[in-house]
């Protein structure tokens, strides 16, 4: 099958006009031109590889819309399925947290992630784009650690992030605010909140945690997956997540934290929605500032996949309007950074996941193929073909 006259986002490049034969559900060949008789017309629409979504924290609000109105996981999962392939994302790893003392209550209990983790490993085969699995340990959770090692040693598990939201540091390194937002989340005096937020940080002073977290990345790294540090706010903070094994610093929070990271060879992820709002919602790192200093490799969903589009223009913009630079960091460099080497690039061999984008004032993405296969059209490429024909 010929994907015609589109302009192709290559590694590096841009071809206008150019043209993708697709075999077997991989990129079988290339070609610089407009190919007569294709199946699909892109009416000179932008082909990119399918976005590879390394953090997403979407089925949460799948299977909890509203606080105590749970839905059943499988639709849930079905229904965040069909919403990232119109997204454009073709791999998606979903972010599910392992922190039983969270705002966010029952939906990231241990029985909820484990039923979660469950049905996307049970319906894999039979959902539209390719679903993996990305635990999120809280490392001042131990008693969450031996359900993830379970998963772990059941090759349940894709990828691990570790994360500490012990207030004071990282993410909530400002108390008053942190106690000021766990009052309005859940509804209670900022008192209340106050003796939430002390319970917290009294629970780092556990002494199995840190025995704890060397024995997750240990089990980890023996499974060969891509390990995660996640809101490191300091150079100190990046050397010692590096040490453990880390290869991936997910959302820096200071620039000296994000700097390190990349002197030291890790890939950094931020947020896609970080940099379509030109902003962190929590006040830290931006996007875009990142990216114009050289240090971001990887943007991810976080909380909202439609934001990948135009997120990836935002960063072009910033780089001296280098797409190829920021369409590599949805796809390329998230794809290489989790261990994936089959997807991420318009090339030869390349699996045939692709998005087909059209720029405007609101970037629209027209279709979504996985392995060559229309996941997600919106009829613009079917009307196209209809009128060549």
């Amino acid at each position: 099958m010929w994907l015609s006259n589109f302009t192709l986002v290559l590694p590096g490049e841009i071809v206008s006009h150019g043209s993708v034969r697709v075999e077997d559900g991989v990129i079988a060949e290339i070609r610089d031109a407009p190919v007569a008789g294709a199946a699909i017309d892109g009416g000179g629409r932008f082909l990119m590889p399918g976005f590879v979504d390394l953090h997403g924290d979407m089925i949460e609000r799948e299977i909890a819309p509203r606080p105590n109105a749970m839905m059943p996981i499988d639709f849930g999962i079905h229904e965040l399925d069909k919403k990232l392939a119109a997204a454009g994302v073709t791999t998606a790893y979903a972010a599910i947290s392992f922190a039983t003392e969270s705002v966010y209550g029952h939906v990231r209990s241990l029985a909820t992630t484990s039923a979660v983790i469950e049905g996307i490993n049970r319906l894999r085969n039979s959902l539209l784009i390719d679903h993996k699995v990305h635990a999120r340990y809280e490392i001042t959770n131990v008693g969450a650690a031996a359900t993830l090692e379970k998963l772990l040693a059941a090759d349940q598990v894709d990828m691990v992030s570790l994360t500490d939201h012990t207030p004071g540091q990282g993410q909530y390194n400002n108390i008053e605010a942190y106690v000021a937002s766990i009052s309005e989340r859940r509804a209670i005096t900022k008192e209340m909140a106050l003796e939430i937020v002390q319970k917290r940080i009294a629970m780092r002073e556990d002494p199995a945690i840190d025995a704890k977290l060397r024995e997750i990345v240990a089990l980890s790294l023996q499974h060969k997956l891509s390990l995660a540090s996640h809101d490191d706010d300091s150079a100190e903070k990046v050397a010692e997540m590096h040490d453990l094994g880390v290869t991936i610093s997910e959302f820096p929070v200071t620039l000296p934290a994000a700097e390190e990271a990349r002197r030291r060879g890790l890939w950094t992820l931020m947020g896609a929605p970080n940099a379509l709002r030109g902003q962190s919602m929590s006040g830290n790192l931006s996007a875009l500032d990142a990216a114009k200093a050289g240090l971001l490799s990887v943007i991810a969903a976080d909380y909202h996949p439609a934001a990948f589009v135009p997120g990836i223009f935002k960063i072009a913009d910033a780089m001296d309007n280098n797409l190829p630079a920021a369409v590599a960091m949805a796809t390329s460099n998230a794809a290489r950074s989790a261990g994936l080497l089959d997807r991420g690039e318009i090339a030869l061999g390349q699996r045939a996941d692709l998005v087909a984008v059209e720029k405007g004032d609101v970037h629209r993405i027209r279709a979504t193929f996985r392995a060559g296969q229309f996941v997600y059209s919106d009829g613009t490429l079917h009307r196209l073909q209809a009128i060549a024909a």
